[in-house]
């Protein structure tokens, strides 16, 4: 016996399309009427659902169109949400701007990078990787009693020029004994953009691209 919940279940496995998922059953009660005339075609006369089996189908479909217009309503929200992110974001262009994460966003030939005060490490070894993670760039800073600022001028540790763009970076601290010492350190760069791709918002730095979320301070 097909059911009014299992109708309803397929219709809401099918809610991608907008149009489907805005209507309701108050909005569309010619259709729910064909669905609960197709329900009652498709009964066994020696067998009838009883009031409470459908009463508890149909509370079954009411619950998935709630459900398809919570989802409706969700959608509608994260897109405010995003529109207001881009205009935040937008405030951001032209600032120098400090990231977690990995990325060292090299503009006009210089990058960045901010290290922390001396600890347990009394120096740090900065890696400067390529999108394939070869090692371009790799340098040992003393740190001190305030964090330090390690410059990369945009070239190799053979001398070239790289490109503007996003590069990777690792940081490993060394203690004064020689040994290895877990360390992090944020990256510095100057916002030309703001970019939304799919759900994501993204701070641009050049043709660098860093998630919005990876924002730590403004200058």
């Amino acid at each position: 016996m097909t059911s009014i919940a299992s109708t309803a279940t397929a219709a809401a496995a099918n809610a991608g399309a907008p149009a489907a998922a805005s209507k309701t059953i108050a909005g569309d009660f010619n259709t729910f009427l064909k669905m609960l005339t197709t329900q009652l075609q498709h009964q066994d006369p020696t067998n009838a659902m009883d009031p409470t089996a459908m009463t508890n189908q149909l509370v079954s479909f009411a619950q998935v169109e709630q459900q398809i217009s919570m989802n409706t309503n969700l959608s509608a929200l994260i897109s405010l949400q995003q529109a207001q992110a881009l205009t935040t974001g937008a405030n951001l262009v032209g600032r120098t701007v400090e990231l977690s994460g990995s990325t060292l966003p090299l503009q006009d030939g210089s990058a960045e990078l901010k290290l922390p005060v001396a600890g347990i490490a009394s120096a740090a070894r900065v890696s400067v990787l390529d999108r394939n993670g070869a090692l371009l760039r790799s340098d040992t800073v003393a740190l001190g009693t305030s964090p330090t600022t390690w410059s990369w001028n945009g070239r190799n540790d053979a001398g070239g020029r790289m490109p503007d763009g996003g590069y990777s970076f690792a940081v490993q601290g060394v203690s004064a004994a020689g040994g290895n010492v877990a360390l992090s350190a944020t990256a510095m760069g100057t916002a030309t953009g703001v970019q939304r791709q799919g759900n994501a918002l993204n701070l641009m730095f050049g043709s660098a691209a860093v998630p919005m979320d990876q924002v730590v301070s403004v200058d």
